[in-house]
């Protein structure tokens, strides 16, 4: 898994090939610049802390940053701090016209070894993308030029079957797989770009496309690949936009939103969810944004705003109804949200309720769900550390790290080495010490 950069800052300094020191020296050669004299008083330590999130700098820093990176005064004053550094990855518009260029960029982003760890759009740019996606009223389908594959109704029910049979493989194949649905996926995007078709069969090329995209996202994502999935879902949101298809499109703003938590930014992925749950009539799609929604509002530390979307997922999810679930959102059950809104307790510091929540939820949840049932695990174990039962903590740990490491989810495995620092106190526990040693090899493996 390559280690995603995490703040706009260090990309800023990765793309000039500059060291924290390097930037320290840039920033005192841009205060000695400067006419009024500005004092530099900014060391390596400053910067970590910027790019770790402790500490925001204050203006005449900012002002320095600007210099050193060639940034003109109207983009800081335009974008808020970090959002104004060099480096800021804007998604392809939305629209018929650019539904096959965001699908190449997509392709194109897994090949990109130097740019696809850092983490993709920022809170500004995912807010925008949903923005475009409600507002904008998608244009009707040209049918293609003459030349090319034509595309009958035979053809392209193998698509969507093949295409089908792809997403529903267990999670431990898709490691073993994804070379084929990439592979199906850009035999759909050749389609696209140079088939022939009518409107109908367009409508549903393009939604095949949203699906096959959303689910190669989800394989990125799970291999710490950020920028890939980003792309990825970035193209599935333009096709799932292009096919007229709100549900499918609303899947996936979730998805981008469940990225930005995942990656410590919930604030980014409380506007997109908002986005969606206006467009999207679906209980159990409602369900699944609510608690989307509601993980981002205890990451932020605001309870009321989780308390309120957690009992609107209860209520949308118990309502029932006959059609369907669209199929992003097929798997939701009540052992997701035990567990989910077990991890929004946590969150909140209210221990007890979590471990009930997320108990409760475990013992639902049905076995061919491997790595949700890793992820919820290592849930599991935070509230097991916290609660002081370390010798249990320590058991499920290492159960949902084998379970990651046999599925090759490296996300997973990620998830389970954060827990490093929660074990160190306990190292006089038995087993504790040959544990924290497993999970530094782990990362040794990695790195290699």
């Amino acid at each position: 898994m390559d280690e995603p950069i995490r703040h706009p800052l260090a990309y800023a300094r990765f793309l000039r090939g500059w060291s924290q020191n390097d930037l320290v020296g840039q920033l005192r050669q841009a205060a000695r610049r400067r006419p009024e004299g500005l004092r530099c008083g900014v060391d390596k330590p400053a910067v970590s802390r910027w790019e770790h999130g402790r500490k925001k700098p204050d203006t005449e820093s900012q002002l320095l940053l600007a210099d050193a990176f060639d940034v003109p005064i109207s983009d800081l004053e335009r974008y808020p701090w970090p959002h104004w550094l060099p480096g800021r990855e804007d998604p392809v518009p939305l629209g018929s016209a650019y539904t096959v260029h965001s699908l190449r960029d997509a392709q194109r982003a897994v090949m990109d070894r130097e740019r696809r760890t850092f983490l993709t759009y920022s809170a500004l740019a995912l807010a925008g993308l949903a923005t475009q996606w409600a507002a904008l009223e998608p244009g009707r389908l040209a049918t293609a030029a003459d030349g090319g594959t034509r595309v009958d109704g035979e053809l392209m029910t193998w698509l969507e079957e093949t295409g089908a049979k792809l997403a529903a493989l267990p999670t431990e194949q898709r490691q073993h797989t994804v070379k084929l649905t990439e592979a199906h996926l850009d035999t759909v995007t050749d389609l696209l770009e140079r088939g022939r078709f009518d409107e109908r069969t367009g409508r549903r090329l393009h939604l095949l496309a949203s699906s096959l995209a959303s689910t190669c996202g989800w394989y990125r994502f799970d291999q710490g690949q950020h920028y890939a999935a980003g792309k990825f879902w970035s193209a599935a949101l333009s096709n799932a936009h292009t096919a007229q298809d709100r549900d499918q499109g609303a899947g996936v703003l979730a998805d981008f939103a469940y990225q930005a938590i995942w990656l410590g930014r919930p604030d980014a992925a409380v506007e997109p969810l908002g986005q969606a749950l206006v467009h999207t009539r679906h209980p159990v799609a409602r369900a699944t944004l609510r608690l989307r929604r509601a993980r981002a509002h205890a990451a932020m530390g605001d309870a009321g705003a989780c308390h309120d979307d957690l009992k609107a997922a209860e209520a949308a999810l118990s309502a029932g109804r006959r059609d369907p679930a669209p199929s992003w959102c097929r798997w939701m059950s009540t052992a997701d949200l035990s567990v989910d809104s077990g991890q929004c307790m946590l969150d909140l510091g209210r221990t007890d309720d979590a471990r009930v929540r997320i108990g409760e939820g475990l013992s639902l949840l049905p076995r061919s769900r491997d790595k949700t049932r890793g992820v919820f695990r290592t849930y599991e174990a935070r509230s097991l550390i916290r609660a002081g039962e370390v010798e249990q903590a320590l058991a499920v740990s290492a159960e949902s790290l084998d379970l990651a490491q046999r599925i090759g989810a490296d996300r997973c495995v990620a998830l389970v080495r954060d827990l490093g620092p929660e074990f160190r106190p306990y190292t006089a526990v038995d087993g504790v010490r040959d544990f924290l040693e497993r999970l530094r090899s782990c990362g040794a493996r990695r790195e290699g």
